[in-house]
């Protein structure tokens, strides 16, 4: 799959790229699996700013995808692949064979009309799901299980996956996109294969306009403002930071410093930490 380019008609349309949706089967979505959703614009339940930069934007249907896939020994075949708003991998819409339809995370190099299942001894095949422990050390799974049927947590987002590196003792040892290792239940399950749509953030705006469809509203840059807004405001002309380190609109420190907290509980679960 390659990023779209547009011809240069416009300024806007210049510098402009998109994702080819030439691999996609459906325009519509499956009614029965999609709804509307309200936009809240990143407030909380009292109306007030939560998070800033929000609001506006298209209108969109959310789409229920089954990250649990717990339909265990039953085929399913893929209808169709189709985009999904909501999300940055494409989404499969699959026809089981006992009449039920779902939505999945659709992986690279899936085709309408391909067959997957949910299995502890389902062939290693992309798109099929299969228990941690069933899966040779070295291959790339996504969609998966921190715990034994929590559904997949690790892995959702397009182009990514996580290698699975070790068996020992009960568990899986998994090598995630950062270099983190993180250490599984090997009974939790897992897809096979990378998610599909891997070039997504190659994608060029190309104007503002086009961020306000996403529902992105403009950000103004802290050294532009006055004192009272932020840490960086004031001064004649431009003037530098004032800082030694760098901060957020709320003084806490940023660019670099580690924010995890070190009494979390699953952070036993780490063998490895991603690097600085």
């Amino acid at each position: 799959m390659s990023v779209k380019q547009y011809n240069p008609i416009t300024p806007g349309r210049r510098q402009m790229t998109g994702v080819d949706f030439s691999i996609l089967t459906a325009n519509e979505p499956e009614k029965s699996l999609a709804r509307g959703i309200k936009n809240n614009a990143g407030r909380n339940n009292r109306g007030r700013i939560t998070t800033r930069h929000q609001g506006g934007g298209a209108k969109r249907l959310y789409r229920f995808v089954d990250f649990k896939q717990n339909k265990v020994g039953i085929p399913g075949r893929v209808l169709s692949l189709e985009y999904d708003p909501n999300r940055t991998a494409f989404i499969a819409l699959v026809a089981y064979r006992d009449g039920e339809k779902r939505y999945i995370l659709a992986p690279k190099d899936l085709k309408a009309g391909d067959e997957v299942v949910t299995s502890s001894i389902a062939p290693h095949k992309n798109g099929n799901r299969l228990m941690l422990k069933n899966i040779p050390v070295g291959a790339f799974v996504h969609n998966v299980e921190l715990f034994p049927g929590g559904g997949g947590k690790i892995a959702r987002s397009a182009g990514s996956s996580v290698q699975i590196i070790a068996q020992e003792g009960g568990t899986t040892h998994l090598l995630m996109p950062s270099k983190e290792v993180r250490i599984v239940p090997d009974s939790g399950f897992a897809s096979m294969g990378v998610l599909s749509n891997s070039e997504w953030n190659a994608v060029s705006i190309g104007k503002a306009g086009r961020s306000r469809w996403m529902g992105i509203r403009p950000t103004v840059r802290a050294s532009a403002m006055n004192p009272r807004d932020h840490k960086y405001g004031g001064g004649e002309g431009r003037a530098v930071r004032g800082t030694r380190r760098p901060k957020t609109k709320w003084g806490k420190i940023t660019g670099g410093r580690r924010t995890r907290n070190k009494n979390k509980a699953s952070g036993q679960f780490i063998l490895r930490r991603r690097k600085k």
